[in-house]
């Protein structure tokens, strides 16, 4: 049989890849960096970067002459993330969460190596946490990422360990692959992750995971707020509530527990030896 022909547009790759190097760069990148990252001239840099910005795609800053990611793609990217059937699932847990605690609720999935924030339920008050529908985070120092890690298959999570690098947003932050993998352990066996100001100084969140009906761990949910709303005394209280909420959003999603597993199976049983004794 004959293979299949890939074809390629350099221009088009080459706008992709632009983006891509842009959605992962905090402060954005000027036209130079681009070139370096692209490997290609300025010029050729400068004509795929004027067609984005013009397609509002990315947007320049007229002070830094810098670009970032531009209002058009925000709005693809909540337009595709709308219709996950997960978020429409999720949402009135998440709600009801939110209003249970008061505090900001996000829930996230994970994306290669970072987790992706997919909705978010803002809590009333003057309070407002810098985050986003589409925001992606390190998942080695926030709530939700934590969690995705720590309920990966074990050799995903030793393949995304082996070839990532962490950085440290402050002194808080764990980057040590040992330690961190002490703090995934602790993590599965609680059920719960709490981000300690390990991301944002001022901000903790804690964060549980949502499994789908085969058992696996697809999204995680998390309450955010800063240290006075969300101080460690509050800690055991509010990690029983996500866990339950996330524990509810699983049971939706067709989720059986180990326990009720378990259960289930001891109850078959003992109906069959009744069964057997008739």
């Amino acid at each position: 049989m004959a293979k299949h022909k890939e074809y390629s547009v350099p221009s088009v790759e080459r706008a992709l890849s632009a983006l891509e190097c842009l959605t992962h760069a905090k402060r954005g990148l000027s036209l130079s960096e681009i070139g370096r990252r692209l490997g290609i001239p300025k010029s050729s840099a400068h004509l795929i970067l004027s067609t984005l910005e013009r397609r509002r795609f990315l947007q320049k800053n007229a002070k830094t002459g810098r670009y970032c990611v531009g209002l058009q793609l925000v709005s693809l990217s909540r337009s595709a993330l709308e219709n996950l059937d997960l978020r429409e699932e999720a949402r009135p847990f998440l709600r009801s969460l939110m209003q249970e605690t008061g505090l900001t609720v996000h829930m996230a999935v994970l994306e290669r190596d970072e987790a992706v924030i997919i909705d978010k339920v803002e809590a009333p008050g003057l309070v407002r946490l810098a985050s986003w529908i589409g925001r992606r985070f390190d998942v080695n120092c926030t709530g939700v990422g934590k969690v995705l890690l720590a309920f990966l298959p074990e050799d995903e999570l030793d393949y995304l360990l082996k070839t990532k690098e962490f950085a440290r947003h402050n002194s808080r932050t764990i980057i040590s692959k040992s330690a961190l993998k002490r703090e995934l352990k602790l993590v599965k066996e609680s059920g719960y992750s709490f981000d300690n100001e390990e991301d944002e100084p001022g901000v903790c969140c804690i964060g549980a995971p949502v499994f789908d009906e085969s058992g696996r761990a697809v999204a995680a949910i998390s309450v955010a707020g800063i240290t006075s709303q969300l101080g460690t005394n509050r800690v055991p209280n509010l990690s029983r509530m996500v866990r339950r909420a996330a524990g509810s959003l699983s049971a939706r999603l067709g989720y059986i527990a180990k326990e009720a597993r378990m259960s289930h199976r001891e109850t078959s049983i003992e109906d069959k030896a009744c069964l057997s004794e008739k």
